[in-house]
């Protein structure tokens, strides 16, 4: 799933801004250095003395160092001993056979809120102890604790954010055609064609991705339609026939429409996958922006740009009311009834160990108590940040939250469909009626 494809390349985020001049060395000290609070690194209470837990997750490389030392002041805390397990690209493939085989993980990393209620549906979770749920309460909005849940359980905790609501664009191109970065949607048209003019297309989109499409309209219809809409709309509690989505499509047409508005038209568009647009951006430099994660920086810097020279973003310009904050993440939860695990997941919901991770290069913080102060570099800290400030307009990824037969596949569902769309965005009321009759398939 493109969101933990995401998390992967988020890990070299810091790092890419510091080899670009905007962030101090990123060179990784020993563990214990500075890994553990103070009170605990100088011989606080060992309450889990003896205890051994696994925890399971994705990340390998640079993310998985980092979680590691997060894991290390957990055990300077404790006094437990945790082992770390990759899952490789596919958890579901690896939790499975555990699953069945009555061997899990204490303590597993999922990439998806979509797979609490599965592993919830299998009795294979265990509920949140009340110490949890207090650190829960206390660090998180309601809707990050509701994402955590399934049927009336409190099981899971978002540690991890990837932010997806920023348009990068290449300084340069911005200048020569004499426009400022976009607040609204509206503005955002009106310097698209702008730009067209000076004889740049303004647009990178990577159509050949199709989850790069769910983005753009998640960012676009949590904007025009609201929080509540948003909601309803992931559930299917409303249908992809409904007028608010038309909205939403006709806005994104907006942009799509216009051969001159893609670099190379829409069928290079079509061609086009993560993170080859990014290069088109700031390699070839035939495009002025792409709409995509933070993530986009690292492919900055890999196509020889500088992030926050020739490299900048904004904020996605609001297409309504809302100010459209939309997050991937990861959520942890417990797989065994062991001393351990619980205490483990109270620490990653704690302000104390979402500072320790903040510290580390390539992560942002869903927890509100984490000051943005604590991250590495400038570009981290502007993003801690309006993950804060958004509050409970914060909602994550449609897609992720949608069974993966339809949010989730490529070249079925919604990212089939979108991309048809794009191809053909003239035809709204057919592009709902598809989404709608897939919808209901994946929903039955």
């Amino acid at each position: 799933m493109r969101t933990a494809r995401a998390a992967t390349i988020l890990a070299g985020l810091a790092i890419a801004v510091a080899a670009c001049g905007n962030a101090p060395s990123t060179t990784e000290e020993p563990a214990a250095s500075g890994s553990a609070p103070a009170s605990s690194a100088a011989g606080g209470e060992k309450s889990l003395q003896g205890v051994k837990l696994e925890v399971a997750a994705k990340w390998t490389g640079a993310e998985q160092k980092n979680f590691e030392q997060v894991l290390k002041a957990f055990t300077d805390k404790t006094g437990a001993e945790v082992t770390y397990a990759s899952t490789g690209e596919d958890t579901g493939a690896y939790l499975g056979p555990r699953i069945q085989g009555n061997n899990p993980p204490d303590v597993a990393i999922l990439p998806q809120p979509g797979l609490v209620q599965q592993y919830a549906d299998q009795n294979a979770l265990k509920p949140l102890s009340a110490d949890v749920i207090k650190e829960i309460d206390t660090n998180y909005t309601p809707y990050w604790k509701e994402l955590g849940s399934a049927g009336g359980q409190v099981y899971g905790v978002l540690i991890k954010a990837a932010h997806k609501s920023l348009v990068w664009y290449r300084a340069p191109a911005f200048d020569d055609a004499g426009v400022q970065p976009a607040t609204t949607w509206d503005e955002l048209v009106k310097n698209a064609q702008t730009i067209a003019d000076s004889g740049t297309a303004p647009f990178s989109l990577c159509g050949a991705s199709g989850w790069t499409l769910t983005d753009l309209f998640e960012n676009v219809y949590l904007s025009s339609a609201g929080p509540e809409n948003y909601d309803k709309l992931s559930k299917h509690e409303i249908p992809w026939t409904d007028p608010t989505v038309k909205v939403a499509l006709e806005k994104i047409a907006q942009i799509v429409d216009k051969q001159e508005f893609l670099v190379d038209g829409t069928s290079g568009t079509m061609q086009t996958d993560f993170p080859t647009c990014v290069s088109k951006v700031y390699s070839n430099k035939k495009a002025a922006m792409v709409i995509e994660a933070d993530f986009v920086a690292v492919e900055a810097v890999n196509s020889g740009a500088k992030v926050g020279e020739d490299a900048k973003y904004f904020p996605f310009p609001k297409a309504g009311d809302t100010a459209p904050v939309v997050l991937g993440g990861d959520v942890a939860v417990a797989m065994k009834d062991s001393p351990g695990a619980q205490a483990l997941l109270q620490f990653l919901a704690s302000k104390e160990g979402g500072e320790v991770w903040a510290k580390l290069p390539g992560y942002l913080s869903p927890n509100k108590n984490v000051s943005p102060d604590n991250y590495p570099d400038e570009l981290t800290r502007q993003l801690g940040q309006t993950i804060v400030s958004a509050g409970d307009a914060v909602r994550y990824d449609m897609s992720d939250l949608a069974p993966s037969a339809f949010g989730g596949t490529d070249g079925k569902g919604e990212w089939k469909i979108l991309q048809d769309f794009v191809r053909k965005p003239s035809d709204v009321k057919g592009a709902q009626e598809a989404l709608e009759a897939e919808a209901k398939k994946a929903w039955k």
